[in-house]
């Protein structure tokens, strides 16, 4: 039975510099629908894969489900960060020139998955290698080891099961949920090398999705952790293949900002707009975001992605 639910959003959301935040947006079970704007995902439930179409409607958002779920519109609102309070990140670049565009756009929210689980692996999945490469290992997961879809079904926005995967990329060419971690346990590491094409992750994957299955590991809990972000920091990086850079990109999805979480493409495009595209040490950028503090991890990746939003 088709719902359709309706969530508030805060005057400082915007539902398109969100979901075009990072790249999640790009990532299974995620399908973007540029043309119509709408943000496709098939949840997991106790009772199967459910297919939802998330839109805007009216300065709300629309969620479109192909059968009514328990707790989606907390779980939405998780995803879209429509909770979290960025009245003063807004007031600590407030002097800044170059990212007086963030609040003018409503921006500043980063995209996440359902759960923690899901945007670690995801996370894992983006660590020294191209992008390209992690969209086929993330897809491979879904398509390979995720719960599909029964059968089509029709949602009330107008927008059928079938479709959700013909909206985005190719590359999203099923309906099927993110593997659970009693799933992606259930294969050996050859299964991630071979089918899933991970590399040299596969071993990670295999222990990473034991520990979490048998309750030793319950990433979840880094949500609300009392820990100081140095400790929860430390507490990630015990997970196999996360290294600084992957705790501090998944402390952000958790809402600490703290981090820069420096890769090859941030340092590359730090170069280009602040160091005459010459290569410096990473202390230079540490200093040139200090200033903002606490959300200095937040500050410069608006600073790099101004033209995902802007253009």
């Amino acid at each position: 039975m088709n719902s359709t639910i309706l969530l508030d959003v805060p005057e400082s959301f915007s539902f398109r510099a969100t979901v075009y935040s990072h790249g999640w947006c790009e990532l299974m079970p995620f399908a973007l629908d540029e043309e119509n704007w709408r943000l496709s995902y098939v949840f997991s439930t106790d009772a199967g894969p459910v297919a939802a179409v998330i839109s805007e409607d009216s300065g709300s958002v629309r969620i479109d489900l192909a059968a009514k779920t328990a707790e989606t519109d907390k779980i939405v609102r998780h995803m879209l960060r429509l909770d979290d309070d960025l009245s003063e990140f807004y007031t600590t670049i407030s002097d800044s020139v170059r990212l007086k565009w963030v609040s003018e756009r409503r921006a500043g929210r980063l995209l996440r998955s359902p759960t923690v689980f899901e945007d670690l692996v995801k996370t894992i999945c983006t660590t020294n290698c191209s992008w390209g490469l992690t969209k086929s290992m993330v897809s491979n997961l879904v398509e390979k080891l995720g719960t599909p879809l029964s059968e089509p079904v029709a949602l009330a926005g107008g927008t059928s099961v079938e479709q959700i995967g013909r909206s985005g990329p190719p590359d999203h060419a099923s309906g099927s949920a993110f593997p659970t971690p009693q799933a992606m346990a259930s294969v050996d590491a050859d299964f991630y090398r071979n089918e899933i094409r991970a590399g040299y992750r596969s071993p990670y994957f295999v222990e990473l999705a034991e520990a979490v299955a048998s309750g030793r590991l319950d990433p979840e809990k880094w949500l609300h952790s009392d820990l100081p972000t140095p400790e929860l920091k430390k507490e990630m990086k015990k997970v196999k293949g996360v290294g600084d850079y992957a705790a501090e990109n998944l402390l952000k999805l958790v809402g600490r900002y703290d981090g820069l979480a420096l890769d090859s493409w941030l340092r590359s495009q730090f170069y280009k707009n602040h160091n005459s595209e010459k290569v410096c040490p990473d202390k230079k950028i540490e200093r040139h975001y200090t200033k903002y503090g606490k959300w200095r991890g937040l500050a410069i990746w608006c600073d790099m992605t101004e033209k995902w939003i802007v253009e």
